[in-house]
């Protein structure tokens, strides 16, 4: 067998070698290109004084509402009652079927005739024993149990009296009469419906003080007293009337977790029901706080809370600070802690940040102090920091 010399394929072994790098060096990573330096807003933290008014939204209502039903069961036969109709005491507001009441009031009234014969029969025989009792032919017992059975029969009497008239009463309650004047703000039945003794048939707005209805939260609630004096202003009017808080809810309502405010309005104003109305309670302004306010467009959600990127200007890196936000005050937010005034923070492009990115401040290239630079071949002046006030 014929054997190659080692010389010999040393020399073959070479394209592969070439080969094999080659596909090395395609497999291996390229270098990843640099993060690209972003540019953002940049503002130095300052204090400033804020003239905050908590402002609730609420509705007026009447200060008494009644809620208007039959006091016996039975079916609709007619309904007078119009929704904001204007109705006066006594009006009729609907009506029920009252034949069967007034069946049993006949035959309260059959009872009444048959316990009277019963009466006057037991007085007469009561009269007539008196008589024999006089003359010594019947026995005092005797006439004491006729004297019975005429308090018996009176008694029988009495009682059918009054449940005639009570059937008379319940005859009389299938006509559903308004108690007071005002004006229907709701109608909750229709002709024809079976309704049940006391469920609701309309709601009346009766005449007289207004109020106004609005729910705070529980950390609002403890800065509104009764008796402490607000503002009010009509969605519909630029002008304002004063209240006073008449009544806060004891507890929260057990769904929206908030607690019931009525403010009692000037005898006065009398805003039409049902009107959106502002409240302002007076001891809700804050005149002259210095605080630190911050455009909304510097906050971004870290967590269960808010934070900004604070500027380091000697690495041109930015780092997150959890800060506290107190209220809003118009477009600005106000903050209660997490920054010092001088601080030097992000204003705008907040949301594609990252800790420890390396950023550039943003200057308006149509600025006066940039359009110079450029002219004189000087570059990009120094950048400008604006401090809100």
């Amino acid at each position: 067998m014929r054997t190659t010399p080692l010389h010999a394929r040393v020399p073959l072994s070479l394209p592969v070698t070439v080969v094999l790098a080659a596909m090395l060096a395609a497999c291996s990573g390229a270098e990843p290109a640099p993060e690209p330096v972003r540019s953002v807003k940049v503002m130095v933290v300052g204090t400033s004084s804020v003239q905050a008014v908590e402002e609730f939204s609420g509705e007026v209502r009447p200060r008494v509402e009644s809620r208007l039903g039959f006091r016996v069961a039975g079916k609709i036969v007619k309904r007078q009652a119009e929704l904001g109709q204007r109705v006066k005491a006594g009006q009729l507001l609907a009506q029920l079927d009252p034949r069967d009441y007034q069946l049993a009031a006949e035959a309260a009234r059959a009872q009444v005739a048959a316990a009277t014969t019963n009466r006057d029969l037991a007085a007469a025989d009561f009269k007539r024993y008196a008589a024999l009792r006089d003359q010594n032919f019947i026995s005092s017992a005797e006439l004491e149990r006729r004297e019975t059975g005429l308090k018996a029969a009176q008694a029988q009497l009495d009682q059918a009296r009054a449940q005639s008239a009570s059937q008379g009463n319940q005859a009389g309650y299938t006509s559903l009469v308004a108690d007071v004047s005002g004006v229907v703000t709701a109608v909750e039945a229709e002709a024809g419906q079976v309704v049940t003794a006391g469920m609701t048939v309309a709601r009346i707005a009766q005449d007289g003080p207004r109020d106004v209805v609005f729910s705070v939260a529980e950390d609002r609630v403890a800065g509104l007293r009764v008796g402490a004096d607000v503002a009010v202003r009509l969605w519909a009017s630029a002008q304002a009337v004063g209240g006073k808080v008449r009544e806060v809810a004891a507890s929260a309502d057990p769904v929206t977790r908030t607690y019931l405010v009525k403010v009692s309005l000037d005898p006065a104003a009398q805003p039409p029901l049902g009107a959106t109305a502002y409240v302002s309670p007076a001891a809700s302004a804050s005149v002259g706080v210095p605080v630190i306010k911050l455009p909304t467009t510097a906050l971004r959600q870290e967590g269960q809370g808010s934070a900004v990127w604070v500027l380091d200007r000697s690495t041109m890196t930015v780092r997150s600070q959890p800060v506290q936000v107190a209220a809003a005050d118009g477009n600005d937010v106000v903050i209660a802690g997490g920054l010092q005034p001088g601080t030097s923070i992000v204003a705008a492009g907040v949301h594609v940040l990252t800790p420890g990115q390396k950023v550039a401040i943003y200057q308006d290239k149509t600025s006066p102090g940039v359009a110079a630079g450029a002219a004189a071949g000087g570059g990009v002046p120094a950048p400008v920091v604006a401090t809100r006030k």
